[in-house]
């Protein structure tokens, strides 16, 4: 049985995000939700932290407010407090959400626990897979960016504020991002599902340069 704070927490994001672009909806934070719960069950974790932390976790996200990293956690912050959410469960949930993202692969953790490891991974399962190449075209249209081109090769090792604003086609993020994810993977189990994520992705490159080439 789900906390009243879950419960609450869940219909807050739902609310919050009902108008959002569709890879960083109510149905991401979802899986993610789904996916912090698979990889928990194989940790001695708080459960209730990863929960929220994972509801919570892409409330704002920064690439949809003028690259502001404080507004995220501010909102969940605020959103905590009225819900007269513990201390200790405020300040874990809002390390956890300033640390988790991506931010193009380079940048160190200020903060570490098994339950930031679990939210991270959980997250990080969503850009793998179908899923992650639906969302990867689907930002990419958000964004009216070209699908593929030849000319423009992928930046690696990018800093945090580059990728933050790159306009690269929607194939570069696979190697920018997406097929770098499988060897930074935190726990047993979420490494295990990000290989077989990983090697689909594969597949589907594979795939698509046949076609773009125009052979059978």
């Amino acid at each position: 049985m789900q906390s009243q704070l879950i419960e609450n927490t869940i219909q807050f994001v739902k609310e919050t995000l009902h108008d959002a672009e569709g890879g960083h909806d109510w149905f991401h934070i979802e899986r993610v939700w789904k996916n912090a719960k698979l990889i928990a069950q194989s940790e001695d974790v708080d459960i209730e932290i990863i929960e929220i932390a994972a509801l919570l976790h892409d409330i704002a996200d920064s690439k949809f407010n003028d690259g502001d990293e404080k507004i995220g956690p501010k909102k969940a912050l605020d959103f905590l407090i009225d819900q007269d959410a513990d201390y200790r469960i405020i300040d874990h949930v809002l390390a956890i959400i300033e640390n988790v993202s991506f931010k193009g692969g380079t940048q160190a953790r200020t903060f570490n626990s098994i339950e930031l490891d679990v939210v991270q991974d959980a997250d990080r399962l969503d850009a793998l897979g179908a899923i992650g190449i639906a969302r990867t075209f689907n930002y990419g249209g958000f964004k009216n960016r070209t699908i593929y081109n030849p000319d423009i090769q992928p930046e690696l090792n990018m800093s945090a504020e580059k990728y933050k604003t790159s306009t690269a086609p929607s194939i570069n993020h696979f190697y920018e991002k997406l097929l770098l994810l499988k060897d930074k993977m935190n726990t047993p189990t979420g490494k295990e599902i990000a290989e077989k994520r990983h090697q689909f992705m594969e597949q589907y490159l594979e795939q698509f340069y046949t076609e773009w080439s125009g052979l059978n």
